[in-house]
């Protein structure tokens, strides 16, 4: 990664890809509401607020929540940045998105 808008163009497409796993399977966005939970009793004071925004935007449903989530916007961007989703996808699936994220932006030259 050579700058923050690369960063953040990865983890808007990685955030596609989890909305896309978790329209397939429900049960993932009830998995990431407890991650959400137990982050409350181990990050830092300073993370709070955006674990609160999370859950406002969880408690109003799936649709609502990746709306929000997959905005090209800064605020979506910082978001992102303390994803409570970061456990839906499995190690195969995050390292094969990362390998073709790198590949694909390898060739484009960036």
């Amino acid at each position: 990664m050579k700058t923050h808008q690369e960063i953040d163009e990865r983890s808007l497409a990685m955030h596609r890809l989890v909305a896309a796993r978790v329209e397939q399977d429900p049960a993932l966005f009830v998995k990431a509401k407890g991650t959400l939970a137990r982050w409350r009793n181990s990050v830092s004071a300073s993370s709070q607020p955006w674990l609160d925004e999370w859950e406002r935007l969880m408690d109003r449903g799936v649709e609502a929540c990746f709306a929000v989530a997959l905005e090209d916007s800064p605020k979506a961007a910082a978001l992102r940045q303390s994803s409570p989703f970061s456990g839906v996808l499995s190690n195969q699936e995050r390292f094969a998105f990362l390998r073709d994220w790198r590949r694909d932006h390898e060739a484009k030259g960036t």
